[in-house]
């Protein structure tokens, strides 16, 4: 039969996902879960008056979207004291990161990350044909004077960090990472993934500077705005590299429901403020939940839960499984020593009366 010639790049990739979704569990599993606790997202949901916006916006659908995001960008940009021009709109991070990626890193070319650290940006550069070096995380946290050490020895093009992290949710101080920024050798492009800045403490989210052309800041909509589903985000930087997005992005990624609907979140910083405080109550419990039973909370600024199982990852394997068996959506870091945890996200008190209830059996039975 004949067959398309692919790329030498895309030949040699591993038929690998970085996620196996809940979806496709369910399926697997036959029945769905009680309790989806595994993506991140905000059971708490979005600002009523996003959903209005979208309800409304529905019967428009068979328009596209704006393709420069012009209201949004603003709106974005009003609220951080920008211009428009500094603002880029996206699929989610995730798309962004991977135009930043083809922006900056050749084939062969080096990036460097964390160990463990969110692993769709991997994929982004080994479609790219980039050369990933990975440092390990130090205490659970990524470890910012290696990265930059290994970003300098191997003349990197991008570093990825993530504040807070995941699968840790630890983080580092505004002033940690100003320092790492001031650093930055002439060349090399900081990505600064923010997902979960909404929920981390105040002194974790240094100023952005949009004089600084080696700096991009990566913000979503999926975490505590609770839009996960409208799959937008956005890139701050310096005026001349965000426009540099207009040459590889695409125009039309994103939906026009979501746009409009993102567009009132941004709008209703008092619910956002209001999701905040529920995501705190809910770390709050997933954490005397995890000593209740034994385990270890790491302190989180996420909308999530790393629990230290006490073990190996085998074991913490084992928790997660019986979890999952009760069917309760959780997952796991799984790489050498972060897999030693289960990661649990913030839920409403009904999800988490069920989390709860599974944890002990969970742990007698991977015990057993």
């Amino acid at each position: 039969m004949r067959r398309p010639t692919l790329t030498p790049i895309v030949a040699g990739l591993p038929a690998l996902v970085p996620f196996v979704g809940p979806e496709a569990q369910e399926r697997a599993r036959g029945r769905p879960f009680r309790a989806r606790l595994g993506a991140n997202e905000s059971l708490f949901g979005p600002s009523p008056n996003a959903i209005r916006a979208m309800v409304e916006a529905s019967s428009g659908q068979w328009m596209y979207s704006d393709p420069e995001s012009f209201e949004l960008r603003h709106a974005i940009a009003r609220l951080h004291g920008l211009a428009a021009s500094n603002i880029v709109i996206g699929e989610g991070i995730d798309g962004l990161l991977g135009l930043a990626v083809r922006m900056c890193a050749s084939p062969g070319e080096t990036v460097v990350t964390s160990d463990g650290a969110y692993p769709t940006f991997n994929f982004h550069v080994a479609a790219q044909g980039g050369r990933l070096v990975k440092v390990p995380f130090r205490d659970d946290r990524e470890d910012l004077a290696r990265l930059l050490d290994t970003a300098i020895k191997e003349r990197a093009r991008i570093l990825y960090v993530s504040n807070p992290n995941n699968p840790m949710g630890t983080w580092w101080s505004a002033r940690d990472l100003d320092d790492l920024i001031s650093n930055l050798p002439d060349g090399l492009l900081l990505c600064l993934d923010e997902a979960y800045c909404d929920t981390a403490p105040t002194d974790a989210v240094p100023a952005i500077d949009v004089g600084n052309p080696q700096v991009l800041r990566f913000r979503t909509f999926s975490k505590a705005y609770g839009l996960a589903g409208a799959r937008i985000g956005y890139a701050a930087g310096e005026a001349g590299l965000i426009a540099v997005f207009e040459k590889v992005r695409n125009h039309y990624g994103i939906n026009r429901v979501g746009q409009i609907g993102v567009l009132a979140a941004v709008e209703d910083q008092g619910w956002l403020q209001h999701a905040v405080g529920l995501i705190a109550r809910a770390r709050d419990r997933l954490a005397s939940v995890a000593h209740d039973n034994g385990l270890v909370p790491i302190p989180s600024g996420a909308n999530f839960v790393t629990m230290d199982c006490g073990r190996d990852g085998a074991f913490a394997r084992r928790v997660l499984d019986e979890v999952l068996l009760r069917d309760v959506f959780a997952r796991k870091p799984g790489v050498v020593p972060l897999d030693r945890c289960i990661r649990v996200s913030c839920g409403r008190d009904e999800d988490l009366d069920v989390f709860a209830a599974v944890l002990p059996e969970a742990l007698a039975a991977a015990r057993g």
